[in-house]
Formats: C-alpha cells, sequence, structure tokens
C-alpha cells in the first residue's frame, strides 16, 4: 500500500525536502508546510526543509520557505505535494534526491515519482496529508499546533470555506479534529480573505465588464495596462476568481490575466468539466476548477470558444 510505503521513507530518511507547485495557493503552501511540521514533531532528530520560489507576500503568514544549496540534496528524500505534473513544480532541483514520492489529489494524467499517494476524492492535498497522519500514528507520526493550523488551511482555502462540492463528511470529520489544536482560525480567514482597496475596485471593474455568452460561458480579460491601472500584478488577481460564481446564467467563466510573456487563464464551472480544455492549452487542474496558460490574445479567443461549445453541450 503506497501511504504504508511513504511512511517507511519518511521514517528512513535522514534528510526529507518538500517542494510544492508554482504559484503556491493556500493548499500548497499548508500541505507542504504542514508535513514538514509532523515529520519535525515525529522525528526532531531528521533534518527536513520546505523549498520554493515565494511570489505572493500575502500568504507569507502561512508558511515561509527554506534557502537550502544544491548538495543538501545528495541521498535525500524529496515529497511533492498538491502538484499534478512535473512542469508545475516549483524548484526543478526535485530531480536530484535519492527517491522522489508525489502526494496529489488532482487527476494523476502525469503520473512521476518512485511512489505515489493520489487520490482524487479529498478536497485537497491538505486534507489527504491528515489521512496520512491518521495511518502513520502507530508508526510514530505527532501533529502539533502548527502542522493543524496549516492543514487546517489548506483545507479551507481549497473547498472555499466549505462551500464547494469538494467538501465531504470526511472533510468535516478531519476540520473537525484539526480544530481541537490551538491555533487562530479568525487570523487565518482574516489573512486569506482581506482585500486590498485596490483589488475590491478590480473585482467592481469585473463586475461591470464581464461578457455573457447565451451558452452560459463567461469571460473576462485582465490586460497588463489594466493591471498596472490598479497597480496590482497577476498573483494577486487570484482573489477575484470567483467573483462572478453567484452570478445566475453562468455555467462556466474563464478569466485571462496578461502577463510579462503570456497569458494566465483561470477557468471555473458551475457543472460543466472544464480540466480537458485546461489540459489542451498547458495547463490541467479539478473538473471545475483549472488553470492553463496561453501565449497571445488569439489563443484566449480559441479557449472562449472552446468553453462555449462546453456550456452548449452540458445538460
Amino acid at each position: 500500500m503506497a501511504i504504508t510505503q511513504i511512511i517507511q521513507s519518511i521514517k528512513k530518511y535522514e534528510t526529507i525536502i518538500i517542494h510544492r507547485h508554482v504559484r503556491p495557493d493556500p493548499d500548497a503552501i499548508g500541505s507542504q508546510g504542514g508535513l514538514k511540521e509532523i515529520i519535525r514533531q515525529s522525528f526532531p532528530e531528521k533534518k527536513v526543509f520546505a523549498v520554493g520560489e515565494e511570489p505572493d507576500k500575502t500568504l507569507h503568514f502561512l508558511y515561509r520557505m527554506d534557502d537550502i544549496p544544491d548538495d543538501i540534496y545528495e541521498g535525500a528524500l524529496v515529497i511533492v505535494c498538491d502538484t499534478a505534473n512535473t512542469d508545475r513544480i516549483s524548484d526543478d532541483r526535485f530531480q536530484k534526491g535519492d527517491t522522489l514520492i508525489k502526494i496529489d489529489h488532482h487527476p494523476n494524467n502525469d503520473p512521476y515519482g518512485d511512489l505515489m499517494l493520489v487520490d482524487t476524492t479529498v478536497s485537497s492535498t491538505s486534507e489527504l496529508l491528515y489521512e496520512l497522519y491518521l495511518h502513520g500514528q502507530d508508526d510514530g507520526l505527532k501533529m502539533n499546533d502548527d502542522a493543524a493550523r496549516l492543514l487546517y488551511a489548506g483545507i479551507v482555502g481549497d473547498t472555499g470555506r466549505f462551500l464547494f462540492p469538494n467538501t465531504s463528511v470526511k472533510t468535516f470529520q478531519s476540520v473537525a479534529d484539526l480544530i481541537t489544536y490551538a491555533f487562530d482560525r479568525s487570523e487565518i480567514y482574516t489573512n486569506l480573505y482581506r482585500m486590498k482597496e485596490n483589488v475590491a475596485r478590480l473585482q467592481g471593474y469585473i463586475l461591470l465588464n464581464y461578457t455573457l455568452h447565451p451558452s452560459g460561458m463567461s469571460s473576462i480579460m485582465l490586460t497588463k495596462d489594466l493591471l498596472d491601472k490598479y497597480d496590482l500584478t497577476s498573483v494577486e488577481t487570484g482573489q477575484l476568481v470567483n467573483v462572478l460564481s453567484d452570478v445566475s446564467g453562468i455555467k462556466a467563466w474563464v478569466m485571462f490575466i496578461e502577463e510579462k510573456d503570456s497569458i494566465r487563464v483561470r477557468i471555473r464551472s458551475k457543472g460543466p468539466v472544464i480540466n480537458e480544455l485546461a489540459s489542451k492549452y498547458n495547463g490541467g487542474g479539478h473538473p471545475m476548477a483549472s488553470g492553463a496558460e496561453v501565449s497571445d490574445w488569439n489563443e484566449a479567443e480559441a479557449v472562449i470558444k472552446d468553453l462555449i461549445q462546453i456550456c452548449e453541450t452540458y445538460t
């Protein structure tokens, strides 16, 4: 069983390095940091590191990354959390370790690693790591307040505060256990959902300017000039990806965010399956929440046409 083999690998290695995906969200940081804290609590003698870029300061309150030299990877166990494919792993040194493990809840279209724990039925990788902890208690795995806080934040992030349909009975059972530990839930919500004034103003722009096709497909294009006008980065627009979720008549929506050399694509749905569409355009994700990337606005129009077709055939 993969989960047992993963626990034995954690017990075996002296040095463990944990990665996650680029442009991290709360589940990426929560699962990565939560796993690190579980291992540190369980096996204080081990050297455990969390690595990756830190582009979004709004998530610094959750966890900070370690800066390590290349030689630390020699003979190390490398674990990648919440990352469906190798192209999205933050810090390409993940290949330098002795053994590679994938722990994820996205569709397993890129089955990398020597060991894999992939479960698409859980709400988040953070929830999956709580299951790993439960399974490994007899092998010495221990939870602490910091780990519980991080896993809780990851679950909150990927379930949209428990509003998304990926929230299950098991999800609530997991968070019920996690909140028995000492951490400030209000601090997590405040930091995750606080909105700066310029973000709020861009939200207003989106609500005034989105398009709605008769098929139920909606789109909004955020050009670099527009982001400059509101003094926002591409990463900061992540708070607004669900701003259209409550608009009546929308089946699925796509947000295009122009970056320096490409256009970031965020796709969300209330029913139509959109992760295959994302895969077509250099991305992937969940059936109702995916991301992709296109090279120019002409390719963005192609995404819109494909999404219209998906919405038209959805009943």
